[in-house]
């Protein structure tokens, strides 16, 4: 009886599991894709064992299917050290810039250890989520590092996005927020080099609305200029339907995860890094080259800050002009222009 209901146990994950893979025909599918990797743990662990059973024909199918789901994340699994892009890109005499993606957490209790952070690790552009009014205020506080900037309400005040950047934003150009407040976008001037910085934050999965949410993102996504680079809270693991379906809207490329970086607040940081959901993204395309991504220390969210290093490939014939300067712009959350 026990081998009995072990087997009805397996054969329920596999179904969850392989429903996962079919997230292109159905957002309920691909909610199933976002626990490919604990799905198919659950599944070796509960196969194992009927190996010694009359169902080891069954466990080890059902085994083949867990090791085969598993190898597909493999992309995405918790590091000792930073994530390296493919081909372990050099960024040779061209300049490394960072970007550092934070979802805040809309009433996290230490935003003072948020700005510790960007004070110590001061990065070039700076792409937020979940930036309530109570952030609104403490950001603040960096205004002078960070002077160029632009910060997006969502509907319910809790969920808006943000984007800062030590760097000017480009001569003629003008910083946008989504009129839901679910990206903000501005082209900043990286030493001549004009670049389409975006922050985006996803509703969940199905039965929520993150499906209708990305349609009603298409214009901002395919308004993104040739070269970009966007980050934010997908609430989307990098192999499903729904990061696929952003990156193909963008014309963007998906970097590879820095790992785990949700879990629940109410579960411990050492979860997060190694049984949480990778749910942070970074897409690039055009002149930028991802370097490495690494997940920084709690700042007291339910998410980990993710820091990304890149640079650009300048046109051989033209300088770099790391004096090029812009006026601030300024914009109201939900406004444009």
């Amino acid at each position: 009886m026990m081998a009995s209901m072990a087997f009805l146990a397996m054969l329920g994950l596999s179904v969850a599991l392989v429903a996962g893979f079919f997230g292109t025909l159905h957002p309920a599918f691909d909610s199933f894709a976002h626990f490919r990797i604990h799905l198919a743990v659950l599944m070796a662990l509960i196969g194992l064992p009927l190996l010694a059973t009359s169902f080891r024909l069954q466990a080890g199918v059902g085994l083949l299917l867990a090791v085969a789901a598993f190898a597909s994340t493999l992309s995405t699994l918790p590091r000792l050290w930073p994530v390296q892009a493919a081909g372990d890109a050099e960024p040779g005499n061209e300049m490394v810039y960072r970007l550092l993606q934070m979802n805040l957490r809309f009433n996290n209790p230490t935003p003072k250890k948020v700005l510790s952070l960007i004070g110590r690790t001061n990065p070039d552009v700076i792409t937020l989520d979940e930036v309530s009014a109570m952030w609104a205020t403490e950001l603040g506080y960096i205004s002078s590092a960070y002077p160029y900037r632009i910060l997006c309400a969502y509907p319910n005040g809790v969920f808006g996005v943000a984007l800062l950047s030590r760097r000017p934003f480009a001569v003629g150009t003008e910083p946008y927020c989504e009129p839901r407040g679910a990206m903000a976008t501005a082209t900043v001037d990286f030493g001549g080099i004009g670049v389409d910085v975006a922050a985006i934050h996803l509703s969940w999965p199905w039965p929520k609305e993150q499906y209708w949410q990305i349609g009603e993102l298409t214009k901002t996504l395919t308004s993104l200029g040739e070269t970009a680079i966007m980050a934010g809270d997908c609430n989307a693991v990098p192999w499903s339907a729904a990061v696929r379906r952003v990156a193909s809207l963008g014309g963007l490329t998906v970097m590879p995860s820095a790992g785990p970086s949700w879990i629940h607040r109410t579960l411990p940081d050492f979860l997060r890094r190694y049984a949480g959901l990778p749910i942070d993204q970074v897409f690039s395309k055009g002149k930028v080259t991802i370097l490495s991504s690494t997940r920084l220390e709690d700042t007291g969210s339910d998410h980990l800050p993710v820091m990304v290093e890149f640079s650009l490939k300048r046109d051989e014939t033209k300088p770099a002009d790391e004096d090029a300067t812009a006026t601030v712009s300024l914009i109201q959350p939900g406004a444009r222009g």
